[in-house]
């Protein structure tokens, strides 16, 4: 099956001085580090900052953005980490849940947040996604953080 090709993003949406959270579980040491560097290439590129927190697992990203951006200190989350299918339904509950409650914490706080959670059959995959000169998705997950971010501001929302 073949890949979804990105549209070539003609100007880079400026974010001057917001500061985002990168939450992310680094089960997979490589993977991780793409996705990051992906993110953080994008926040950059916007002039956004950020501050890096690292939780266990992918389960736990919707709770740590909520009660890291509960007092406002964050003008969005961008969630990172790579859930690989394995023998049980494991790989299941923690996709969905994972994106359910980002979805949730997203809509109830009105919270620009950019899901970088990958859900893939195997390690090759997570590292064709998360590499920042093939899939990206760390960066696409800053930049969907951004597009809500701005959503947001125009709204009045932030």
């Amino acid at each position: 099956m073949a890949e979804p090709k990105r549209a070539a993003s003609g100007q880079i949406v400026r974010a001057d001085g917001a500061r985002f959270v990168i939450v992310e579980a680094r089960y997979y040491e490589a993977v991780g580090e793409m996705l990051l560097n992906g993110a953080k290439a994008a926040l950059e590129a916007a002039g956004a900052t950020y501050e890096i927190v690292n939780v266990p697992g992918a389960l736990e990203i919707p709770a740590a953005v909520r009660m890291l951006c509960a007092d406002g200190a964050f003008a969005g989350a961008v969630a990172l980490g790579c859930v690989i299918r394995g023998e049980t339904h494991h790989f299941d509950i923690v996709a969905n849940e994972s994106s359910r409650g980002l979805m949730f914490v997203s809509m109830e706080d009105l919270l620009p947040i950019g899901n970088g959670i990958l859900t893939v059959e195997n390690e090759e995959q997570a590292i064709v996604r998360a590499d920042p000169t093939q899939g990206d998705k760390g960066g696409d997950a800053a930049r969907a953080a951004l597009s809500l971010f701005h959503i947001a501001k125009r709204m009045d929302l932030e």
